[in-house]
């Protein structure tokens, strides 16, 4: 999988723009506010999500690693597929989609062109467990404890999954708590290459 690309600016559109990486343009589908930051022969860095079908690779680019996960995620519910998906992340941003689910707020999630009232209600009962990491710290209180939660369990099972004993990866999750508290806005990323260097040390 693709899961970052830099480059120079080659071409732009509204909802594309072409990096060019040591010789090669390569096409990446965006919001039209990443797009039209793009200027032509400058830099830039894009968080991407390769998108595989029979027929086509699709590469969907996103400025912050939490919207590219948000885009990745959001697919998880029945219905939504990278197009859809591709918009709700065109008209919200990870946190402010995770407050919506959160707070089953459907006439934010309305606001994205292909949902109507039932997909909302259907995305709030799928999703909203999944969402709670990248809502912002204070959403509400019973989201904030999902918060809490959801990045120490996935922390702590990204640890495991790289072969560390569940003991080891739940001592290295509480010595980054602190951190997460310092800054609530550290994401899962940030938090497990901390701990990754609280369990080397």
């Amino acid at each position: 999988m693709i899961s970052h690309l830099s480059g120079k600016v080659n071409a732009a559109g509204l909802t594309w723009v072409v990096l060019d990486n040591c010789g090669v343009g390569i096409k990446v589908l965006c919001p039209p506010a990443t797009a039209a930051s793009a200027r032509i022969d400058q830099d830039m860095s894009l968080q991407t999500s390769l998108i595989v079908r029979e027929d086509s690779l699709t590469l969907y680019g996103f400025v912050e690693a939490d919207d590219r996960d948000a885009f990745e995620l959001v697919q998880t519910a029945s219905g939504v597929g990278p197009k859809l998906a591709a918009a709700i992340m065109s008209v919200l941003d990870a946190a402010q989609l995770a407050t919506a689910i959160a707070n089953e707020d459907d006439a934010t999630l309305c606001r994205v062109p292909g949902i109507g009232r039932k997909g909302a209600a259907k995305m709030i009962l799928e999703l909203k467990d999944k969402m709670a990491a990248f809502a912002p710290r204070g959403s509400s209180s019973s989201g904030a404890a999902h918060v809490a939660a959801s990045w120490r369990e996935q922390v702590a099972e990204g640890l495991v999954g790289l072969g560390w004993p569940t003991k080891d990866a739940e001592k290295a999750v509480d010595e980054v708590a602190a951190l997460r508290e310092a800054d609530p806005t550290m994401t899962i990323g940030s938090l497990m290459r901390a701990a990754l260097r609280s369990l080397a040390r």
